[in-house]
């Protein structure tokens, strides 16, 4: 690593105050930062600590949603009654996210924030129709996942919670890359209020997505024998764990799956 300076924000006012100095990054969990830091790919003049903030930290079930503060963990959320009453399929994600070691250390602030292509929490968001709170309002997330890696979020501007509304149903599906634990395909189907949603993590070169041809089909019929053939195989991932073709036919696979999950 490169030599950085180090600060424990006690506040979300204190951490916006020091993400204005030149070059500085926030770190919650630090389970993709910390490993960017050790192949130097990244050299940042200081990291400002989110993971004490006390107005982060809580997670609230209330009014027909699930409010989760941006530094909680992902085995925080999976320990929930709350969430596990409300959202059983949010707490199963949350559950099978990496191993014990990433679950303990790693929050849903930073794990939105970033927007790994691969990374569960963004497919939940937008599969239940969430709202992402930050440091400069709230957005649909929708509005928020914009590309790989890519969100709505400007520079200095933090994730400092999620509200996810509660569904009729709800279910995911992860075909499992076993080395890193990322969905080398992941599925998050809901039924509610907002209709049904479809939204597909792992598969996409161009990050999470809603799959709206599924959507559209299982309005109609909300049952697995109604899931469209796979989509188009153009534009999806392909590397040496998986061709395009492949992972387009595991998103058909994995959405019949979380359909009759549901």
């Amino acid at each position: 690593m490169y030599a950085f300076d180090y600060q424990k924000a006690g506040s979300v006012s204190d951490a916006l105050a020091a993400l204005k100095a030149e070059d500085a990054q926030p770190i919650s969990g630090g389970q993709t930062l910390i490993p960017t830091l050790k192949a130097r790919l990244a050299a940042p003049s200081a990291l400002i600590d989110l993971s004490g903030i006390a107005e982060m930290k809580g997670i609230e079930v209330a009014g027909g949603m699930v409010k989760i503060g941006g530094a909680v963990t992902h085995q925080s959320v999976a320990d929930h009654a709350g969430v596990k009453a409300a959202i059983p399929a949010l707490a199963h994600l949350a559950a099978h996210i990496g191993d014990p070691a990433v679950r303990h250390k790693g929050t849903i602030g930073g794990s939105v924030a970033n927007n790994d292509p691969s990374a569960c929490y963004p497919s939940a968001c937008l599969g239940l129709g969430a709202t992402i709170h930050s440091s400069a309002g709230d957005m649909a997330a929708d509005e928020f996942f914009q590309g790989m890696f890519a969100t709505a979020l400007d520079a200095g501007q933090i994730v400092t919670g999620v509200s996810f509304p509660i569904p009729e149903k709800a279910a995911y599906m992860k075909f499992v890359q076993p080395a890193s634990r990322f969905a080398l395909v992941g599925v998050f189907v809901s039924k509610g209020a907002n209709g049904v949603r479809v939204a597909v993590t792992g598969a996409s070169e161009s990050g999470v997505f809603r799959w709206k041809a599924a959507e559209e089909a299982l309005a109609g019929n909300f049952s697995p024998d109604a899931v469209p053939p796979a989509p188009a195989a153009d534009g999806m991932i392909g590397d040496i764990h998986g061709s395009p073709e492949y992972r387009a036919h595991l998103v058909h696979v994995m959405t019949k799956r979380a359909v009759k999950a549901c």
